[in-house]
């Protein structure tokens, strides 16, 4: 079958190893379906898969691609949750100790079809298109968890997302905005602050700059380059809520700040198959509709993978395959 997958690691030039070919049809196990993808869409969770992290090199070569939508042999249309748990375990999904992501252990979406276990597939809700739900499973499963999960906010408060036009960052906009927060937004460029006004933010500021007043609880994705705003930004008391770090992992923690002002950091990651249907509810009944930066077929997915790695994105970059 027609896919697209990681050769080996390559922690320097990732996409060296990106190749647009053939792999061989999926088995099915017992308690596993396949699906047939319509739609999956890009995160930086494949990127790092490309560099190798979080993957055995005995893994590769590994179809990329860790979330999407499409339909079952019997021609049910449903969207991916893409944590695979121990068949065991019981509980949170994320906290399984033996939990693997698709394309972590099991090979992944950008393909004419994928095999998941029964349990990770949801009903794919009539409003959303295949493109618009292949984006459900991992931003803005992420995004949904953090924001009503992890934060603690109430609606009224004020939110401050680090980045304005990821995946992550534009899914907290939109979700902020229509639960009742207050959205504040930093962008590095005025095309994506405007991005994220159009979503729905109330105010937007360049990166680093000196809000007019605290906040009670950031979002944070990127990392080493916002962490030091980001807990300045604060309310003593606050929460900054943190489920990636694209520009490095090790910031100063600043722990004076963080137990003389009594701030919160709290990590967040992926999201159970129970949110993941609330969201698909949520999503539906208000009417959202995700925000597509690119859409390109799955024989384009080098260009989305440049735009990935460069920082070219006003929202999610999605992949389709029609078989």
């Amino acid at each position: 079958m027609f896919a697209v997958y990681a050769k080996e690691p390559n922690a320097d030039n990732p996409l060296a190893s990106l190749v647009v070919g053939e792999r061989p049809d999926p088995e099915v196990p017992e308690g596993w379906v396949r699906v047939s993808v319509r739609a999956a869409s890009l995160n930086m969770h494949d990127i790092w898969t490309l560099r190798g992290v979080g993957i055995k090199p005995d893994q590769f070569p590994m179809i990329l691609g860790c979330d999407g939508a499409g339909v079952l042999d019997d021609g049910t249309e449903v969207v991916l949750h893409s944590v695979v748990n121990d068949p065991a375990w019981r509980g949170d999904d994320t906290l399984d100790p033996k939990r693997t992501l698709l394309t972590e252990k099991y090979q992944g979406t950008f393909a004419g079809s994928v095999v998941v276990p029964a349990r990770n597939v949801l009903p794919k809700p009539a409003g959303l298109s295949f493109t618009e739900a292949a984006t459900m499973g991992t931003a803005w499963l992420t995004a949904y968890r953090m924001l009503f999960v992890k934060s603690g906010l109430r609606p009224g408060q004020t939110m401050l997302v680090q980045g304005a036009s990821g995946g992550v960052s534009t899914a907290l906009v939109q979700l902020g905005r229509a639960a009742g927060f207050r959205v504040w937004v930093t962008g590095r460029t005025e095309e994506k602050r405007a991005l994220a006004e159009r979503l729905g933010a109330h105010t937007t500021f360049e990166s680093g700059a000196r809000l007019p007043e605290r906040v009670d609880a950031v979002f944070e994705t990127v990392g080493k380059a916002t962490w030091a705003h980001s807990l300045k930004s604060l309310k003593p008391g606050g929460t900054v809520v943190v489920s990636g770090s694209t520009s490095g992992p090790d910031p100063s923690a600043d722990l004076q700040r963080v137990f003389f002002l009594q701030l919160r950091v709290v990590g967040s990651t992926m999201g159970t198959r129970d949110e993941l249907a609330d969201l698909l509810s949520y999503v539906d009944l208000m009417g959202i509709r995700p925000q597509i930066g690119a859409e390109l077929p799955l024989s384009e997915a080098a260009q989305g993978f440049s735009d990935m790695l460069n920082g070219n994105t006003a929202g999610k970059i999605v992949f389709t395959h029609q078989g």
